[in-house]
């Protein structure tokens, strides 16, 4: 019987410096094998009609559709480890306009013959998403606000926690206090700090901020002059079908430490906050809304300075699209996306922690300050890019969508129009001024949420949340 010979695939290599000469080499190497190498291509002029091991550099990549069809190639190879998200999205598009299958690889080939899936190819940087240059804010400059200083982090091994325990230890605090309710992540990020060469001494407690005697021990005893509060319920489907563990959490836990900070003069209190909190539609937004309710009341009569960050999303957070889409992408799809037209703002966890330095720095008692990121993304956008990351056709994966959910915007804002938007000294950085607020009747209607929260009245809790954010609907 006659053997069967595979046809042998045209191979057309992006990238003629130390990367795509390694990978020349293989194939070259290895004639048995099912490749044929035609050319390469190159943006930079010098190495354009350049031989490498005999294999002409064709053009630029640019010319990219032209050579596939001139050369009949089967398909690309992308060789720069450092192509940035708006070059590996341009060499997909030309990839994808000349109908050419590609293929994302780094600097080590030695896997050019396997069928390994295409993560083990290129790590994807979710900066590469953002369709945007990332903000890189002068945390450096207000060193001075944190060195030496006894800093508090709640959620610390969440991933904006453990993300300021990094950023804050460069800055030299006396003391780094790292709390959480889960003792695994928080060991975690002990073990970690321990191990930096500029780590800070580091103390950490397993506490739950719903427990307002534990709090109140905790921030006596430890005293720190900086809280951080990043611990919060956010998960949207969850605290919807979960209200009275929202309220707890988010509310509740954010009230305990509200009164420990002013009781044992913290100098100043961040909450993290949300765009979900803006127009709230969602009992995650909802709570959200009332915990900046309640660290604008906190501002009154204090000498502590209560502060709100307000977010977009994360990306690269847990439980982020982002980690959902991966998966998918990693066993072939479908990707599932609520609606066409969804889009959202982004920013990466680096971004998010420096604008949460930058408040001690630069808020004011009552701040709410705001990040400015942009342009939102479409959802089905950031899911094309990601595949194409991926080194793959975005459309040899099926996108499903699959309707919008229940307590689900489209367009999520970062304002509501009844807020003063004013700048900062940092033109990214802008602060959203709430209007004056009716301080005694939310004071009474936040205590009847907390007492039916307490009592867990499903029905009180629901109600009392409806009397507070009128944009919550059920």
């Amino acid at each position: 019987m006659a053997e069967y010979k595979r046809k042998k695939s045209r191979i057309l290599i992006v990238g003629a410096g130390e990367a795509g000469e390694m990978i020349a080499r293989e194939i070259l190497a290895h004639p048995e094998e099912r490749y044929i190498l035609v050319g390469f291509l190159d943006d930079d002029p010098k190495k354009q009609g350049r031989y490498i091991f005999g294999i002409k550099v064709l053009g630029s990549i640019n010319d990219l559709p032209d050579v596939v069809s001139d050369e009949r190639i089967d398909e690309v190879l992308v060789a720069i480890p450092t192509a940035s998200g708006e070059t590996i999205r341009k060499i997909a598009n030309l990839c994808n306009r000349a109908g050419v299958e590609f293929r994302i690889l780094p600097g080590y080939f030695s896997i050019i013959y396997g069928d390994a899936h295409m993560t083990q190819f290129k790590e994807i940087d979710v900066e590469d998403l953002l369709r945007r240059e990332p903000i890189d804010l002068d945390i450096e400059s207000i060193s001075s606000y944190i060195k030496g200083k006894r800093i508090m982090i709640t959620g610390a091994g969440g991933t904006i926690g453990s993300e300021l325990c990094r950023q804050l230890a460069s800055f030299k605090p006396s003391l780094l206090i790292l709390l959480g309710h889960g003792e695994n992540s928080i060991y975690n990020i002990e073990l970690e700090m321990k191990l930096r060469s500029d780590s800070s001494k580091v103390e950490t407690v397993i506490g739950d901020i719903q427990d307002s005697m534990r709090m109140d021990d905790v921030i006596k005893r430890t005293k720190p002059n900086i809280v951080f509060h990043t611990a919060a319920h956010k998960h949207v489907e969850l605290m919807e079908k979960n209200p009275l563990e929202a309220v707890k959490n988010n509310v509740i836990g954010t009230m305990n430490l509200i009164e420990a900070s002013k009781k044992y003069g913290v100098e100043k209190f961040i909450l993290i906050s949300t765009d979900k909190a803006v127009n709230p539609i969602c009992m995650m937004g909802a709570t959200k809304k009332v915990a900046e309710y309640l660290v604008q009341i906190a501002n009154k009569n204090s000498k502590t300075d209560f502060i709100t960050v307000r977010f977009g999303n994360v990306l690269g957070s847990r439980g982020s699209v982002v980690e959902m889409f991966k998966k998918q992408i990693e066993v072939g799809g479908p990707i599932t996306i609520t609606h066409p037209d969804m889009e959202r703002y982004f920013m990466t966890i680096s971004e998010a922690v420096q604008l949460v330095i930058q408040a001690t720095a630069i808020g004011s008692a009552g701040d709410i300050l705001v990040l400015d990121v942009g342009e939102p993304i479409k959802i089905v956008d950031l899911a094309k890019d990601l595949i194409s990351l991926y080194g793959r056709n975005p459309k040899s994966i099926k996108i499903d969508y699959i309707g919008i959910r229940k307590r689900e915007k489209l367009c999520e804002e970062l304002f509501s129009q009844d807020e003063e938007i004013k700048p900062t000294r940092i033109p990214e950085i802008r602060i959203a001024v709430p209007p004056k607020i009716d301080e005694t009747y939310l004071i009474e209607r936040i205590n009847r949420l907390v007492e039916k929260s307490i009592s867990m009245d499903y029905e009180g809790v629901i109600e009392e949340v409806k009397a507070l954010i009128p944009t919550y609907k059920r």
